[in-house]
């Protein structure tokens, strides 16, 4: 090879590396003050901030706040608080303006907060310093559209969606499922309700249930309802679809399964199908095309890890190359898979958990999310472990920017112990629940205390 060759090579490559980087600064949204090595960022010793004081993540950089503590939870002082969980419920509302946590017991406690400040303060009738108690089932999901709504289902008819409206403190019916044939029909009595995992499509045209079950990992039907055309529905156990639109008949997928938690694509054309211990499905809403994604099948591997639905495409950690693996999929062709965090320098030993509520309708918005150990080892000794993390979902790089330690320490089998966190719609910011190093101590429940925290992603 001449040396004018090997010139112009090298220009070539060098021209191409400068583009991509001028590309990339110009993707849908970037963090440009966030960390983006891939080095280790050892976790600063640190004693629990005080509740609504603006601090500064000492290893990263980022702006962050506690948001509780043990007097919060005014129906239960002295118990823990935790985010959703899922990651696919969205706890911010429209304008970034509320937010909501849940108590112990249950309770969805909902705080106003300034993105300027930081400040977080009581909603319009709750007490002084104390989050506003809706009456809404554990983990609801605020509109992407109305700032001042909210949904989920409630004692004791849970098989009625439920809108919750802030400003007038009234909840109102959406739907009763009941309403809507599926068949069999549904029965009645105890054993009979809907799952907390109510999801709204970005344009809060759509939403999705599972029910027919006596709790989670039971139930045996998705119900789709559409505001203008109405009902459809799945009956996972005989394989029926039916409704008021889209096509009736038999699922492409007949083998019976139960449903563990189902949820609604941003676009409101497809749902996701977790199955409790052997992977998911994909509803392409419209037709019968069922698809499956099960674990010790052809994908294996590939199906494995958490999960974040986003518009069109679905985002996992199958942990397969290193627990730093991120990959992307459509809904539509599920062995379409790109890698989001290349190279992969992590090691094994931290689960990853995702939140996708600031995903765009190109799926382009950076995909978001928290490290953990299984084991609740707090070493830092490898990048990304026990940190508050996003990736570039567009393509033009892979991206991940780092912005702190989640401090978690996870106490097994305490799932409030867990860095599970909910991004928000405008993907400014991420509400996460931390146990701060097991520092926060034991409740009066005799469970180890957990708080809520929310970091600024910049």
């Amino acid at each position: 090879m001449s040396n004018r060759t090997l010139i112009t090579i090298l220009c070539t490559v060098f021209t191409t590396l400068i583009l991509a980087a001028r590309v990339s600064a110009q993707s849908p949204q970037s963090y440009t003050n966030a960390v983006t090595d891939r080095l280790i960022h050892t976790e600063t010793p640190m004693a629990p901030p005080s509740r609504n004081v603006v601090f500064t993540d000492p290893d990263f950089g980022s702006l962050m706040v506690r948001v509780t503590d043990a007097s919060t939870n005014f129906k239960l002082p002295g118990t823990f608080l935790r985010t959703e969980g899922s990651g696919k419920a969205n706890e911010w509302s429209a304008d970034t303006k509320k937010f909501y946590v849940l108590g112990k017991g249950g309770q969805d406690l909902v705080f106003a907060f300034d993105p300027t400040t930081m400040a977080i303060s009581s909603l319009p009738n709750a007490g002084a310093g104390m989050g506003l108690l809706i009456p809404l089932r554990p983990g609801p999901t605020f509109s992407f559209v109305d700032p001042d709504l909210i949904y989920g289902t409630s004692q004791p008819d849970t098989l009625t969606i439920t809108s919750y409206r802030f400003s007038t403190g009234a909840s109102m019916p959406v739907i009763d499922t009941r309403t809507c044939g599926v068949q069999p029909p549904l029965g009645s009595g105890p054993k009979v309700v809907s799952d907390d995992d109510v999801s709204v499509s970005l344009d809060d045209n759509r939403l999705s249930i599972s029910e027919g079950g006596s709790e989670a990992g039971k139930h045996m039907f998705v119900v789709v309802y559409d505001k203008n055309l109405g009902c459809r529905w799945y009956n996972t156990q005989t394989g029926q679809i039916g409704g008021k639109w889209g096509a009736s008949g038999t699922a492409t997928v007949t083998t019976p399964y139960l449903i563990g938690h189902a949820y609604l694509s941003h676009s409101g054309n497809y749902v996701f199908i977790l199955v409790n211990g052997l992977g998911w499905y994909v509803w392409d809403l419209s037709t019968l095309n069922v698809n499956a994604c099960q674990l010790h099948t052809s994908l294996n591997e590939e199906c494995a890890g958490y999960e974040a639905v986003g518009y069109n495409t679905l985002v996992n950690g199958p942990a397969i190359t290193g627990d730093m693996q991120v990959t992307q999929r459509p809904l539509n062709n599920l062995t379409q898979i790109s890698e989001l965090a290349l190279p992969v320098l992590f090691d094994w030993g931290q689960a990853q958990h995702f939140t996708w509520s600031n995903v765009n309708v190109t799926d382009t918005a950076p995909v978001c999310g928290s490290t953990y150990s299984y084991d609740g080892d707090k070493t830092i000794d490898q990048p990304f472990a026990g940190e508050i993390f996003c990736v570039e979902t567009d393509g033009l790089a892979t991206t991940v920017w780092r912005f702190a330690h989640n401090r978690a320490t996870y106490i097994s089998p305490f799932f409030q112990t867990q860095p599970l966190g909910s991004v928000s719609s405008d993907g400014r910011f991420l509400v996460f629940t931390s146990d701060w190093d097991a520092q926060l101590g034991i409740g009066t429940d005799g469970r180890p205390l957990s708080d809520a925290f929310i970091v600024k992603l910049d």
